[in-house]
């Protein structure tokens, strides 16, 4: 290489160096990341929405860890101004999880204190679910017995298919799909009104009412291996009441 082209290559490297040690002192931290917080927090309040949803409601336990993510990053943008933005959109997660959480919180608050016809009691599958073997009535169903009551479950798959008059429920999502076969104390045979029919075949929490009654002499019923122990007669939708 010829020694022109070397006092070249070094006037360049020299001037650069130069431009590099007078930017602005002021200027120490050019970029600022957006705060990993504030986006998280974001993306929680946005799954937290599926909160509303009667299935999804332990979903609005999402909007705590929102919150505590949103003031965790105004805290640290606050401290560090020079190294972290965001703050704006840390503001906004922190109102929309706070939002979020109250009126979820609400909305499900309002439709359980509103949700059972007067006149009727409210029933869970945690009373009539015996624990231990031999399985068997509990002293609870057998309190209810004869009553009017409001109860919610899933509609069993091996219930049938279309739009059916009369099915079992059982209490929740693991019982109805992924449990296998579900305990005698685990099911109530449905029968509703004649001329109502309910549809099978989706993961809807069915609300219901109808007069509770011991099978007195349990039968098995189609597709299913266990006895069934209660039944609900002249049922219906209670949104129909």
């Amino acid at each position: 290489m010829s020694a022109e082209n070397q006092t070249s290559f070094a006037d360049l490297e020299t001037a650069f160096a130069s431009e590099s040690t007078n930017v602005d002192s002021s200027n120490e931290f050019p970029y600022r990341a957006i705060s990993r917080s504030a986006i998280w927090a974001t993306v929680l309040g946005a799954f937290s929405l599926a909160g509303y949803l009667s299935i999804m409601w332990p979903v609005l336990a999402l909007t705590g860890l929102g919150i505590v993510l949103a003031l965790f990053s105004l805290r640290s943008i606050r401290k560090y101004p020079n190294e972290f933005s965001g703050r704006g959109l840390a503001f906004f997660a922190l109102m929309m999880n706070l939002t979020i959480l109250v009126t979820g919180s609400s909305f499900h608050t309002y439709v359980y204190l509103t949700e059972v016809p007067a006149g009727y009691e409210r029933i869970g599958f945690n009373m009539l679910r015996f624990d231990g073997e031999p399985d068997r009535y509990t002293e609870a169903s057998v309190e209810l017995d004869g009553k009017d009551v409001f109860v919610k479950g899933y509609i069993h798959p091996a219930s049938g298919t279309g739009m059916l008059n009369r099915f079992i429920i059982v209490g929740d999502l693991q019982t109805c799909c992924f449990g296998g076969q579900p305990k005698s104390s685990e099911m109530i045979e449905i029968t509703l009104k004649p001329g109502q029919t309910m549809k099978a075949g989706d993961l809807a929490k069915r609300k219901l009412i109808g007069k509770f009654q011991l099978n007195k002499f349990p039968k098995t019923r189609a597709s299913f291996e266990n006895q069934v122990f209660y039944r609900l007669v002249s049922g219906s939708d209670s949104r129909l009441k």
